[in-house]
């Protein structure tokens, strides 16, 4: 065996299997290479071909497109590593590149917001002076800004 058939991401896998049969509605899966959340799991009995089969109704956790897949409930399927930070934001560019403060205290401004709604509450947040927390979720090396709320404690 070569080493190019072994290779780790730092960090861990951004992937991990599970069989299909012990998903449930809550749980995050891999559908059409993009991290979706289970919405509805059904499951009929065994055909004639041998298998139960799991129908899975999922929403994209990025842009919220319903998608559904069917599995056999025996068989493995990818689901992703999914994480959710809350950071301090410090400010939004022009070009709607955000910089705020990670947990470990460093400064990060990468992260590009492209929702209307976020976009318009930063730039606002921004003018006012108001202290924000930008709530990000990462799955499948994707990091978005999905969600942005007001420091109650100022």
């Amino acid at each position: 065996m070569s080493d190019d058939e072994f290779q780790a991401t730092v960090g861990g896998s951004l992937t991990y299997p599970a069989q299909c049969g012990s998903l449930k509605k809550g749980d995050f899966i891999v559908m059409n290479e993009q991290p979706c959340k289970i919405v509805e799991i059904t499951t009929c009995k065994t055909g004639k071909h041998g298998h139960a089969k799991a129908t899975i109704t999922a929403i994209n956790i990025f842009n919220g497109k319903k998608q559904e897949e069917s599995h056999p409930t025996s068989h493995n399927v990818e689901c992703p590593n999914v994480t959710r930070t809350e950071c301090e934001f410090v400010s939004i560019d022009a070009n709607n590149y955000v910089t705020f403060i990670t947990d470990e205290g460093e400064y990060r401004e990468d992260l590009k917001a492209d929702n209307e709604e976020i976009i318009t509450g930063l730039q606002k947040a921004q003018e006012e002076g108001k202290s924000i927390f930008i709530s990000i979720v990462g799955a499948l090396g994707i990091e978005q800004i999905l969600a942005i709320r007001e420091d109650r404690k100022n």
